[in-house]
């Protein structure tokens, strides 16, 4: 970048002291019940990247402006003592006939900000669009979706009030000028934090031990009660990153092993990649995380785009992937994989958002709503692929 220190201040929101309020703008009333879903363009709350605390006080807007569907919940809290909030966006017949559910998360990185912005675009397109949509009203109806913008709460606020490029938690380390765990290396499946265990200082440092990192106990233990006690299996964990444009599927760890269901990942996969692409015209790439996954910018080398247009990668390009992989070290610990073996969510994927590079991490606000209407569409064509599933509809 030429000027990387204004791109980072570019990257901002203005002081939100001025702010109309129609920053919480529902939308118009429409002639016909069944009028496709939207968000108004005039909505200042997609603007801007939003701080911690104007999410939250949106989130608990939408609880209380649309009770007939929406529900605040926490997932738990961060290792600062921050409330790690969801919405819970579903129509329940009784308590008798609990709902599968599908999970949307964003923001386990802190600075990818487009995953968050984007988790809440999202939900607030279901949200208005029930009753108004008949798609989404069907899913609404057939499945609870829970919405997380931000698993990592507080390397959120820090990339506001500190460093915008920070990546990890706020968690302590032995070396106290090296804080912060990784929240995308700190699952229990083939967790490997060995690899940079005596370096705190890494941005993949994973700690010394599986779930070390505070937040993904936290998610792990409520997705687990989720689907063992309170009977709303998951079915469903689309996980939202940034940059590469890529849609991945498990497994993260190796690109030896082959996940089990493999066909019906890479079938599903490519359905949210066309998705996408009819949307905007924007291109994601497809494969499995092992192949797709992108080294940090701080790291030597780079991985070549694996996929063309959607369509899986070639065996060169997986050969070099891996080849980068070993010299980088490994994938072990993701949420992906975790959820998907240790869990058996049967469709887990990993949404690597906008753009492919020109401006990485420090996404232009200008690209939230153009992004957060192909996720919106990703998300639609899961919830009906999963709807019309056999094996789904008769699981418990």
């Amino acid at each position: 970048m030429h000027d990387l220190a204004q791109v980072v201040r570019d990257s901002y929101p203005p002081s939100i002291s001025t702010r109309p309020c129609h920053l919480f703008d529902r939308p118009s009333r429409v002639s016909s019940p069944w009028q496709q879903p939207s968000v108004k363009e005039t909505n200042i709350f997609f603007g801007q990247y939003q701080p911690l605390s104007v999410i939250e006080n949106w989130m608990r807007l939408l609880q209380s402006l649309f009770t007939t569907h929406v529900r605040l919940i926490q997932i738990g809290t961060s290792y600062e003592g921050r409330d790690i909030q969801a919405l819970r966006v579903g129509v329940r017949a009784s308590s008798d006939n609990p709902h599968k559910t599908i999970v949307v998360s964003g923001g386990s990185h802190a600075r990818e900000w487009i995953s968050t912005s984007t988790v809440n675009y999202v939900a607030y397109t279901f949200i208005t669009a029930y009753g108004r949509s008949k798609d989404v009203t069907d899913l609404l109806d057939r499945f609870d979706f829970v919405f997380i913008p931000s698993l990592n709460p507080d390397g959120y606020v820090y990339t506001f009030e500190h460093d915008r490029l920070w990546r990890k938690n706020r968690q302590n380390t032995s070396l106290p000028f090296c804080t912060g765990l990784d929240l995308e290396r700190a699952y229990g499946f083939e967790w490997s934090g060995d690899v940079n265990k005596d370096n705190p200082c890494s941005e993949s440092f994973a700690g010394g031990a599986p779930f070390e990192a505070h937040e993904a106990r936290q998610f792990s233990d409520w997705a687990r009660n989720e689907t063992d006690n309170n009977d709303n299996k998951i079915v469903a964990f689309l996980d939202l990153h940034s940059y590469s444009q890529q849609v991945l599927y498990p497994y993260a760890f190796s690109c030896t092993s082959a996940p089990p269901s493999l066909e019906n990942l890479e079938e599903l996969a490519i359905g949210l990649a066309k998705a996408i692409r009819t949307t905007n015209g924007e291109a994601y790439g497809v494969a499995s995380a092992c192949e797709g996954s992108v080294p940090d910018p701080v790291d030597k080398g780079s991985v070549p785009d694996p996929v063309d247009k959607g369509s899986i990668a070639s065996a060169d390009d997986q050969a070099q992937a891996k080849e980068l992989r070993s010299q980088k070290g490994s994938g072990g610990g993701s949420a992906l994989d975790w959820f998907y073996h240790e869990l058996k969510v049967p469709y887990t994927y990993q949404l690597k958002l906008r753009d492919t590079g020109s401006y990485g991490f420090l996404l232009p606000s200008e690209n939230i709503v153009p992004t957060g209407k192909e996720a919106f569409k990703a998300v639609e064509y899961l919830g009906k692929f999963i709807a019309h599933r056999k094996d789904i509809r008769e699981s418990t």
